[in-house]
Protein backbone atom coordinates (compact mmCIF):
# COMPACT_ATOMS: atom_id res chain seq x y z
CA UNK A 1 0.00 0.00 0.00
CA UNK A 2 1.40 2.94 -1.04
CA UNK A 3 0.89 5.52 2.61
CA UNK A 4 2.15 8.88 0.43
CA UNK A 5 -1.13 8.49 -1.71
CA UNK A 6 -3.63 8.21 1.35
CA UNK A 7 -1.37 10.71 3.27
CA UNK A 8 -2.52 13.29 0.24
CA UNK A 9 -5.85 12.62 -0.21
CA UNK A 10 -6.26 13.15 3.24
CA UNK A 11 -4.70 16.49 2.99
CA UNK A 12 -7.03 17.36 -0.11
CA UNK A 13 -9.84 16.44 2.39
CA UNK A 14 -8.51 18.85 5.07
CA UNK A 15 -8.12 21.91 2.62
CA UNK A 16 -11.43 21.61 1.16
CA UNK A 17 -12.76 21.69 4.83
CA UNK A 18 -10.08 24.99 5.23
CA UNK A 19 -11.85 26.18 2.65
CA UNK A 20 -15.46 25.62 3.55
CA UNK A 21 -14.81 27.91 6.28
CA UNK A 22 -13.21 30.53 4.89
CA UNK A 23 -15.89 31.13 2.12
CA UNK A 24 -18.27 30.87 4.88
CA UNK A 25 -16.40 33.92 6.70
CA UNK A 26 -16.28 36.01 3.70
CA UNK A 27 -20.23 35.58 2.58
CA UNK A 28 -20.91 36.22 5.97
CA UNK A 29 -17.95 39.36 6.64
CA UNK A 30 -20.97 41.99 6.56
CA UNK A 31 -23.44 39.97 8.89
CA UNK A 32 -24.00 41.36 12.36
CA UNK A 33 -22.10 39.98 15.28
CA UNK A 34 -20.92 37.25 13.28
CA UNK A 35 -17.88 35.29 14.48
CA UNK A 36 -14.97 33.71 12.67
CA UNK A 37 -14.82 30.19 11.69
CA UNK A 38 -11.58 28.75 12.34
CA UNK A 39 -9.98 25.31 10.93
CA UNK A 40 -6.99 24.04 12.96
CA UNK A 41 -5.34 21.21 11.12
CA UNK A 42 -2.98 18.49 13.34
CA UNK A 43 -0.89 15.44 12.35
CA UNK A 44 -1.95 12.22 14.11
CA UNK A 45 -0.32 8.87 13.93
CA UNK A 46 -2.09 6.12 11.93
CA UNK A 47 0.06 2.56 11.60
CA UNK A 48 3.04 2.43 10.49
CA UNK A 49 5.89 2.93 7.68
CA UNK A 50 7.92 -0.11 7.35
CA UNK A 51 11.29 1.39 5.75
CA UNK A 52 13.73 -1.68 6.60
CA UNK A 53 13.07 -5.14 4.96
CA UNK A 54 11.77 -7.77 7.17
CA UNK A 55 10.62 -5.16 9.87
CA UNK A 56 6.84 -6.35 11.33
CA UNK A 57 3.80 -4.01 12.09
CA UNK A 58 2.43 -2.71 15.41
CA UNK A 59 6.04 -3.85 16.59
CA UNK A 60 7.56 -0.24 16.69
CA UNK A 61 10.07 -1.44 14.51
CA UNK A 62 8.50 1.53 11.94
CA UNK A 63 7.97 5.11 12.34
CA UNK A 64 4.47 6.54 12.46
CA UNK A 65 2.45 7.20 9.60
CA UNK A 66 1.25 10.84 9.87
CA UNK A 67 -2.48 12.17 8.15
CA UNK A 68 -4.01 15.34 8.34
CA UNK A 69 -6.96 16.06 11.22
CA UNK A 70 -9.07 18.85 10.68
CA UNK A 71 -11.56 20.44 13.80
CA UNK A 72 -13.66 23.36 13.12
CA UNK A 73 -13.92 26.47 15.85
CA UNK A 74 -14.98 29.48 16.62
CA UNK A 75 -13.17 32.98 17.38
CA UNK A 76 -14.91 34.85 19.36
CA UNK A 77 -12.75 37.80 19.54
CA UNK A 78 -15.35 41.12 19.62
CA UNK A 79 -15.61 42.63 16.04
CA UNK A 80 -15.35 46.74 15.81
CA UNK A 81 -18.55 48.61 17.43
CA UNK A 82 -20.14 51.03 14.83
CA UNK A 83 -22.57 53.77 15.00
CA UNK A 84 -25.84 53.76 14.03
CA UNK A 85 -27.66 56.19 16.20
CA UNK A 86 -30.99 54.00 16.00
CA UNK A 87 -32.22 53.84 19.76
CA UNK A 88 -33.22 50.07 19.05
CA UNK A 89 -29.24 49.26 18.01
CA UNK A 90 -27.41 47.70 20.78
CA UNK A 91 -24.13 46.44 21.38
CA UNK A 92 -21.79 45.09 24.03
CA UNK A 93 -18.44 45.80 24.44
CA UNK A 94 -16.81 43.00 26.21
CA UNK A 95 -17.60 39.51 27.00
CA UNK A 96 -21.20 37.97 26.44
CA UNK A 97 -24.09 37.18 24.36
CA UNK A 98 -27.39 39.27 24.47
CA UNK A 99 -30.11 36.43 25.86
CA UNK A 100 -33.01 35.48 23.18
CA UNK A 101 -35.65 33.26 22.53
CA UNK A 102 -36.27 31.52 19.46
CA UNK A 103 -39.38 30.87 17.61
CA UNK A 104 -39.36 26.92 18.85
CA UNK A 105 -38.92 27.86 22.45
CA UNK A 106 -35.32 27.11 22.68
CA UNK A 107 -32.94 29.88 24.31
CA UNK A 108 -30.03 31.18 21.95
CA UNK A 109 -27.42 33.63 22.64
CA UNK A 110 -26.38 36.87 19.82
CA UNK A 111 -23.91 39.40 19.58
CA UNK A 112 -26.03 40.79 16.98
CA UNK A 113 -28.04 43.75 18.73
CA UNK A 114 -30.60 44.68 15.80
CA UNK A 115 -33.65 45.02 18.03
CA UNK A 116 -37.20 45.62 16.63
CA UNK A 117 -40.75 46.06 17.97
CA UNK A 118 -43.45 43.01 17.35
CA UNK A 119 -46.78 44.69 17.23
CA UNK A 120 -47.85 43.42 21.16
CA UNK A 121 -44.80 45.46 22.17
CA UNK A 122 -42.10 42.57 22.70
CA UNK A 123 -38.43 43.47 21.86
CA UNK A 124 -37.33 40.81 19.18
CA UNK A 125 -34.02 40.67 16.76
CA UNK A 126 -34.32 40.98 13.61
CA UNK A 127 -34.60 37.29 13.31
CA UNK A 128 -37.70 37.60 15.55
CA UNK A 129 -36.12 35.94 18.29
CA UNK A 130 -37.79 37.20 21.30
CA UNK A 131 -35.01 39.35 23.69
CA UNK A 132 -34.98 38.05 27.28
CA UNK A 133 -34.24 40.09 30.45
CA UNK A 134 -32.40 39.36 33.34
CA UNK A 135 -34.91 37.04 34.39
CA UNK A 136 -35.59 34.98 31.42
CA UNK A 137 -38.78 36.80 30.48
CA UNK A 138 -39.54 38.61 27.29
CA UNK A 139 -39.22 42.35 27.47
CA UNK A 140 -42.55 44.36 26.84
CA UNK A 141 -42.39 48.07 26.12
CA UNK A 142 -45.10 50.27 28.58
CA UNK A 143 -48.47 51.24 26.72
CA UNK A 144 -47.49 54.88 27.69
CA UNK A 145 -44.81 55.30 24.98
CA UNK A 146 -42.21 57.28 25.05
CA UNK A 147 -38.49 57.55 23.87
CA UNK A 148 -36.68 53.88 24.19
CA UNK A 149 -33.26 54.41 26.17
CA UNK A 150 -30.82 51.38 27.04
CA UNK A 151 -28.81 51.89 29.94
CA UNK A 152 -24.94 51.10 30.21
CA UNK A 153 -25.59 48.51 32.31
CA UNK A 154 -28.99 46.55 29.91
CA UNK A 155 -31.61 48.63 32.00
CA UNK A 156 -34.49 49.05 29.19
CA UNK A 157 -36.60 52.35 30.00
CA UNK A 158 -39.31 53.32 27.51
CA UNK A 159 -40.44 56.83 28.49
CA UNK A 160 -40.83 57.11 32.37
CA UNK A 161 -40.74 53.29 32.86
CA UNK A 162 -38.09 50.93 33.42
CA UNK A 163 -39.69 47.88 31.35
CA UNK A 164 -36.51 45.57 32.08
CA UNK A 165 -32.81 44.70 32.01
CA UNK A 166 -31.25 42.86 28.88
CA UNK A 167 -30.30 39.35 29.85
CA UNK A 168 -26.37 39.05 28.90
CA UNK A 169 -24.46 35.87 29.62
CA UNK A 170 -21.30 34.22 29.06
CA UNK A 171 -19.77 30.96 28.25
CA UNK A 172 -17.50 29.47 30.58
CA UNK A 173 -16.56 26.90 27.87
CA UNK A 174 -17.14 28.91 25.10
CA UNK A 175 -16.06 25.43 23.00
CA UNK A 176 -19.75 24.36 23.94
CA UNK A 177 -21.69 27.25 22.14
CA UNK A 178 -23.09 25.55 19.20
CA UNK A 179 -22.97 28.12 15.75
CA UNK A 180 -26.32 28.61 14.14
CA UNK A 181 -27.56 30.97 11.05
CA UNK A 182 -27.87 34.93 11.62
CA UNK A 183 -25.13 34.92 14.57
CA UNK A 184 -26.86 32.69 17.16
CA UNK A 185 -25.52 30.42 19.63
CA UNK A 186 -27.06 27.35 21.37
CA UNK A 187 -25.69 26.23 24.68
CA UNK A 188 -24.81 22.84 24.34
CA UNK A 189 -24.03 20.58 27.52
CA UNK A 190 -20.25 21.98 29.28
CA UNK A 191 -21.26 25.58 28.07
CA UNK A 192 -22.37 27.10 31.27
CA UNK A 193 -23.69 30.41 30.58
CA UNK A 194 -23.44 32.53 33.31
CA UNK A 195 -24.82 36.29 33.61
CA UNK A 196 -22.26 38.89 33.25
CA UNK A 197 -21.69 40.61 36.06
CA UNK A 198 -20.83 44.20 34.92
CA UNK A 199 -21.85 44.77 31.39
CA UNK A 200 -21.40 47.16 29.29
CA UNK A 201 -23.92 47.74 26.14
CA UNK A 202 -23.31 50.78 23.91
CA UNK A 203 -26.76 51.92 22.38
CA UNK A 204 -26.87 52.97 18.90
CA UNK A 205 -24.55 51.02 17.97
CA UNK A 206 -23.98 47.64 16.52
CA UNK A 207 -21.25 45.27 16.64
CA UNK A 208 -19.61 44.05 12.93
CA UNK A 209 -18.46 40.68 12.53
CA UNK A 210 -14.88 40.01 13.28
CA UNK A 211 -13.75 38.80 9.79
CA UNK A 212 -10.86 40.44 7.69
CA UNK A 213 -11.88 40.10 4.42
CA UNK A 214 -8.37 40.29 3.36
CA UNK A 215 -6.65 37.67 5.46
CA UNK A 216 -9.59 35.37 4.61
CA UNK A 217 -8.78 36.13 0.83
CA UNK A 218 -4.93 35.08 1.79
CA UNK A 219 -6.16 32.48 2.88
CA UNK A 220 -7.72 31.01 -0.05
CA UNK A 221 -4.67 31.49 -2.05
CA UNK A 222 -2.72 29.26 0.51
CA UNK A 223 -5.45 27.05 -0.06
CA UNK A 224 -5.25 26.52 -3.57
CA UNK A 225 -1.68 26.60 -3.69
CA UNK A 226 -1.37 23.75 -1.40
CA UNK A 227 -4.10 21.70 -3.18
CA UNK A 228 -2.31 22.65 -6.42
CA UNK A 229 1.43 20.44 -4.59
CA UNK A 230 -0.91 17.81 -3.09
CA UNK A 231 -2.48 16.97 -6.45
CA UNK A 232 0.94 16.76 -8.09
CA UNK A 233 2.14 14.47 -5.51
CA UNK A 234 -0.88 12.15 -6.33
CA UNK A 235 -0.02 12.19 -9.60
CA UNK A 236 4.12 11.59 -9.64
CA UNK A 237 3.60 8.70 -6.97
CA UNK A 238 0.79 7.15 -9.43
CA UNK A 239 3.12 7.52 -12.41
CA UNK A 240 5.66 6.02 -9.89
CA UNK A 241 3.80 3.31 -9.44
CA UNK A 242 2.61 2.78 -12.70
CA UNK A 243 6.12 2.37 -13.85
CA UNK A 244 7.08 -0.28 -11.10
CA UNK A 245 3.84 -2.32 -12.15
CA UNK A 246 4.99 -2.13 -16.21
CA UNK A 247 8.88 -2.64 -15.09
CA UNK A 248 8.19 -6.15 -13.18
CA UNK A 249 4.84 -7.21 -15.83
Amino acid sequence: MNIGLYQSAAALSSLERWQDAVSQNITSAQVTGFKRRTVQVAAEAHGEILSEPGAKPDNGEGMPALFPQTRYSIAFNPGENNPTRRELDVALSGPGFFTVRKPDGNTAYTRAGELQVRADRTLVTAQGCEVLNNSGSPIQLSLEGGAIVVMEDGTVRHGENVVGKLGIAKATNPARLISMASGLFLADTGANMVPVEKPIVQQGYLEGSNVSPLREMVDLVNISRAYEANQKLIQSRDGIMQKTLDAVS
